[in-house]
């Protein structure tokens, strides 16, 4: 059974998704923009991914929608009023239906959160909490963050320094 907190989030989630592709004044959409990425983060921390919930919330509801409305500020022209209308490409609409049914069909297939009869809590877990003493680190988590997951955090790392400079580059600007 599905946790109604999650089920809550995951709605507003969507529903704030579907609201930023619809809506037409762009201020509107950024701040949509921004809350979207605020309650994705915390989705991800009641699913208990706090790092991933605090890259969300710090880049994905912060930097991002401040980025965003700087570049509004800068080019007000630029989004001032729509100049198409809004249409649906069947191409996307059957992409977007063909990806909904896909994930509707194997969700339902995956174990349940936090089964300890699921396949990571069998296998890749023992692996961690055997090999980690090995390595000479004490805490198991910090092992697989520097060691197995390495290139990945320091891939993190280089979105959230990249995202800092962009949004000092482009805020510099605007108070020129």
């Amino acid at each position: 059974m599905v946790d109604p907190l999650v089920a809550a989030l995951l709605a507003l989630c969507v529903l704030l998704a579907v609201a930023v592709a619809l809506l037409a004044d762009a201020v509107a959409a950024v701040v949509a923009f921004g809350a979207y990425g605020l309650s994705l983060a915390m989705l991800w921390a009641v699913l208990r991914a706090p790092d991933v919930a605090l890259t969300e919330a710090g880049v994905g509801a912060g930097i991002s929608t401040a980025l965003f409305l700087a570049v509004l500020r800068r080019f007000p022209e630029a989004f001032s009023a729509p100049k198409v209308r809004f249409r649906v490409r069947p191409a996307t609409a059957l992409t977007a239906g063909g990806t909904a049914l896909a994930l509707g069909v194997t969700v339902p297939s995956l174990p349940a959160f936090g089964d300890p009869t699921a396949p990571a809590f069998r296998r890749v877990v023992p692996f961690y909490l055997a090999d980690a003493p090995a390595l000479g680190i004490d805490n198991v988590v910090t092992a697989i963050l520097v060691v197995y997951r390495g290139f990945d955090t320091f891939g993190e790392v280089v979105v959230v320094f990249t995202a800092g400079v962009a949004a000092a580059a482009v805020l510099r600007e605007v108070a020129a």
